[in-house]
Formats: structure tokens, C-alpha cells, sequence
């Protein structure tokens, strides 16, 4: 078949939303088909859509559906359809979900959070990320935590900097965040916090190796949003065998399970830092978090992702 992409991402963009159309369309290829990747839909010919993102990337999905009404239309709820969206804009994102032959979902729990109506067309695509190239080799001189993700709202990006402020005396915690911007307001909340706050680096955005880099030598990685649709670095970090202490939302129980050792209430800067003393001066349960992130790298595997798009493309076909 003949298939087009569309994501709001553009083409330069180092976001989640492009990094899961470059590897969508290498799957779909890889399964035969004929992928061209845009931002909007030049109205040429396909056999079939994925949208990424209902919202975002309705006007696309909904033209396609008028001039094609039988062929199939596939739209990805990402993080911001699922939680802000379809509260702020509710008629066109539902509108794209109500279109759609099939919605692929990133986590095993987004059943909850939209309309009963759609959750029948529910597709879990877990993403997939390779293993290091490189050994782990975590810092001795010091505890390293590392926090991958944009500076914008959703990502309560400062959460893992405030919870370090007053560590105890002697600890050898330092933050390093990797992450674009999204704003200039977001880049001088970062700049001052590093005046005031000397265990927070944040690096800005950084080429997909340099992430890489900094899990082969973290101790572990903070995710501290508030809500995520499916976050890739969570696969990323699973992938190099790099433990998670994150926010207890959906987007990440959803993925790690409701049983994982290293939540924390969603914006609850004390008992972050509590978790962060404990992984620090407690290797038993630093190991355990990295033993449970261990039992989920089956979840994270390119081939599983390669399986979960055979049987949606199935479903809608």
C-alpha cells in the first residue's frame, strides 16, 4: 500500500512526535509498504493515512476521510489529545477519533480517559528503542540523574532540580537535563535555577547520542511530568537498562505497571527527594528499580513494535 504520515513535527524537529513517525515509517516499510512522511496532507493520492496526533493533525485526517470514505485512517492519540485537547478543543479532536478505522495509543491505560465510544478502536503500539552500544559505566564522583524532556508545562520540567535544592550534606547528587526550551520564559527559569541551584545542568537540546551518552554514565532517570501519552525516553531508559523514578500518572504506570517500586506523587517535590536520597544511599533499592525496569525490555523490543502494527494494520484492513 501506498501510505501517508502526517505529524505536526517538522522535519529538523527532535521532539516524541517525530522520533515515532521516523520509526513508524521505517516499520511500515519494513512490512512492505510505500511510506511518505509530511506535516499535512498535499491531497496526492494514498491508500491509507496515519495521523499522528487527533488534534493536531485533524485537518488532514478529516479531509482524507471526505475524499477517500473506505479507505482506512488510522490517528494516534498522543499525550496532548488524550489529557489537554479534547477538554480544550473537544469538537475537532473528537471528531478525528470518531473518523478513524483504528486509534493507536501508546500505553495500556488510555481506555480511561476518553469517551467509552472510541475505546473499541484502541491499539496499543508499545515503541520500541535499542539497547546501548556502549557499556554502562556510571559516574563514581558523582550520583548522576538524568532528565530528558522539553521545558514546557506538561513536563513539570524543574520538578528534579527543586527536589535537590537542600540535599543532605555530603551527597554526590548532580541533575543533568537534556531538553529543549519551549519558550523564553521556560530558558530563564532553567538559567536561574543553575545560578541558584549548583547540582542542576541543564544541557538544552541535544542530538539523540548525547542522550545515549548520558545513560551510559547516569545512575538513573527522573521523569517528572504531569501527564504523558506514552513517553518514548521511558522506553529509551528500559532499553539501556537505566532505572526510573517518575510520576505516578498513567502515561508511565500504563507502562512500567501499577507495581513499580519508584512513583511519587505527580508535582510532590518532597517525596521526590526522598526517592532520590534513598536510590543514592540505598544500592538494594537502586538494584530493585533497575530489576523491575529489567523484567519490561520485552515490552520495548523493535520486534514486538514491528507485531503490535501487523495486527492494527489487520484491524483496519
Amino acid at each position: 500500500m501506498k501510505i501517508i504520515l502526517i505529524t505536526p513535527a517538522a522535519k529538523l524537529a527532535k521532539n516524541g512526535n517525530r522520533t515515532t513517525a521516523i520509526r513508524w515509517a521505517r516499520i511500515l516499510r519494513e512490512l512492505g509498504h510505500q511510506v511518505r512522511v509530511d506535516v499535512k496532507w498535499d491531497g496526492r493520492p494514498a491508500d491509507m493515512m496515519v495521523a499522528i496526533h487527533a488534534w493536531r493533525s485533524a485537518q488532514s485526517a478529516l479531509q482524507f476521510r471526505e475524499c477517500y470514505p473506505k479507505r482506512p485512517l488510522i490517528v494516534l492519540l498522543a499525550g496532548t489529545d488524550i489529557y489537554r485537547f479534547q477538554k480544550s478543543h473537544p469538537e475537532k479532536t473528537y471528531q478525528c477519533m470518531e473518523v478513524a478505522d483504528g486509534l493507536a495509543c501508546l500505553h495500556e491505560l488510555v481506555h480511561r480517559s476518553i469517551p467509552a465510544e472510541f475505546a473499541w478502536k484502541l491499539h496499543v503500539v508499545h515503541q520500541s528503542a535499542p539497547p546501548l552500544t556502549m557499556p554502562r559505566k556510571p559516574s563514581i564522583r558523582h550520583f548522576d540523574i538524568c532528565v530528558v524532556g522539553h521545558l514546557r508545562e506538561e513536563k513539570d520540567p524543574l520538578r528534579t532540580a527543586l527536589a535537590v535544592r537542600n540535599m543532605p550534606r555530603g551527597s554526590k547528587i548532580r541533575v543533568i537535563h537534556l531538553g529543549k526550551a519551549h519558550s523564553a520564559d521556560w530558558a530563564d527559569k532553567a538559567k536561574k535555577e543553575m545560578v541558584r541551584n549548583p547540582r542542576y545542568h541543564w544541557l538544552g537540546e541535544v542530538p539523540g547520542w548525547r542522550v545515549r551518552r548520558e545513560f551510559a554514565k547516569t545512575q538513573l532517570m527522573v521523569l517528572s511530568s504531569i501527564a504523558e501519552g506514552g513517553a518514548n525516553v521511558i522506553s529509551e531508559a528500559v532499553a539501556a537498562d537505566v532505572p526510573i523514578i517518575a510520576s505516578k500518572i498513567d502515561g508511565v504506570t500504563g507502562l512500567l505497571g501499577e507495581s513499580y517500586d519508584g512513583y511519587y506523587p505527580v508535582e510532590d517535590t518532597h517525596a521526590l527527594r526522598a526517592l532520590l536520597v534513598r536510590a543514592e544511599v540505598d544500592p538494594t533499592f537502586l538494584g530493585k528499580l533497575g530489576q523491575q525496569c529489567a523484567a519490561k525490555h520485552s515490552l520495548f523490543t523493535l520486534e514486538r513494535e514491528r507485531a503490535e502494527w501487523r495486527v492494527l494494520l489487520d484491524a483496519v484492513l
